[in-house]
């Protein structure tokens, strides 16, 4: 049996990520479209969620 404790600090880190990355979108992002991550909500979100990912599985002991 996988241990839920495991994956629960990457987990969290993913959906804060897709937060983050959505509201860079709506608030930040490109007004031209021509920008290639911050001009797509799913892309900029896509990053967020990896990125997310891998700064909380740094605090993983």
């Amino acid at each position: 049996m996988i241990k839920k404790s495991k994956y629960i600090l990457i987990t969290t880190g993913i959906v804060l990520g897709t937060v983050g990355g959505f509201l860079y979108w709506k608030f930040i992002g490109c007004n031209t479209g021509t920008c290639p991550i911050t001009s797509n909500p799913y892309i900029s979100s896509g990053y967020g969620a990896v990125l997310g990912g891998l700064i909380f599985s740094f605090f993983k002991k």
